[in-house]
């Protein structure tokens, strides 16, 4: 058997693999996308990757993974990030996450590329990772969720209203961050982190997700996301769900030098759950 990893697939499937731009609306906006889809009839599953803040890292190399694993994987843009319309928050990021998950279960869109809208997952990364799982919390239809170095905004808020030097922290990461953005600041990032929070810390939605696969990774030398404070707690408070996996790699936020490991772990995660 072949390994997706390291070996292109057959260049006789019918239709060919393709890589196509695709766009959704939220907002009153035009969110932008790039949808790899496998060769192949199909109909494929299909699965979101949510990128974090402000979006360096966009993990499109774990989308070409999962597209030659047999996915579709689909990247994309929030509001008012990287030359898309709109301004960028939060709230925003939240309610673009669930439009897009909508859309690629709109029946036209998957005929039109194949997909299957019952085996739909969803990864995130970062903010990515904590918006998947909420998205999912949310949303029954999606199948299996996997947080890859998830940051929790309730131990953000709770760790900023508690110290002044903490808050003067984040004000100062974040400005470092605005420049692919538009319509926001560092203090109203901040701001807006703290009322986020105060709504709850990702452990709580544990009773929403016991139906399903969850996959939690994180980084053992996240300094954006310490696992202290963002992994570990929800790994505790996860523990007893009946198909949850978590792992804890010895390597930094955006898992520089365990991009295969990742990609092993999660389309592994993503066949037991989307393909059992």
């Amino acid at each position: 058997m072949s390994d997706f990893l390291v070996t292109d697939p057959s260049g006789d499937l019918t239709p060919p693999a393709s890589t196509r731009p695709v766009t959704f609306e939220s907002g009153g906006e035009t969110l932008l996308g790039v949808l790899h889809l496998p060769g192949g009839p199909g109909p494929h599953p299909v699965v979101v990757l949510l990128h974090g803040f402000p979006g360096n890292e966009r993990n499109f190399d774990l989308a070409h993974a999962l597209r030659r694993a047999g996915y579709a994987a689909l990247v994309f843009h929030y509001r008012g990030s990287w030359g898309v319309g709109g301004s960028w928050s939060w709230g925003n990021v939240f309610e673009d996450a669930v439009f897009v998950v909508r859309a690629v279960r709109d029946e036209a869109f998957t005929a039109a590329h194949r997909l299957d809208p019952a085996r739909l997952g969803l990864v995130g990364h970062s903010l990515g990772g904590y918006t998947a799982l909420r998205t999912a919390a949310a949303d029954p239809s999606v199948e299996a969720v996997a947080s890859i170095a998830a940051f929790d905004f309730g131990a953000g808020a709770a760790a900023s209203q508690a110290d002044p030097e903490v808050r003067a922290g984040y004000v100062a990461a974040f400005e470092e961050e605005l420049l692919p953005l538009r319509g926001t600041s560092a203090e109203a990032l901040v701001d807006e982190m703290e009322e986020v929070g105060a709504s709850g810390r990702l452990g709580e939605l544990a009773p929403r997700l016991a139906d399903r696969p969850v996959l939690l990774i994180g980084a053992a030398l996240d300094v954006v996301a310490p696992p202290e404070e963002h992994h570990l707690p929800v790994v505790e408070a996860f523990g007893a769900l009946p198909r949850f996996e978590h792992h804890l790699f010895p390597t930094d936020h955006s898992l520089a030098d365990h991009r295969v490991a990742l990609a092993r772990t999660v389309a592994a995660f993503l066949d037991r759950s989307l393909r059992a």
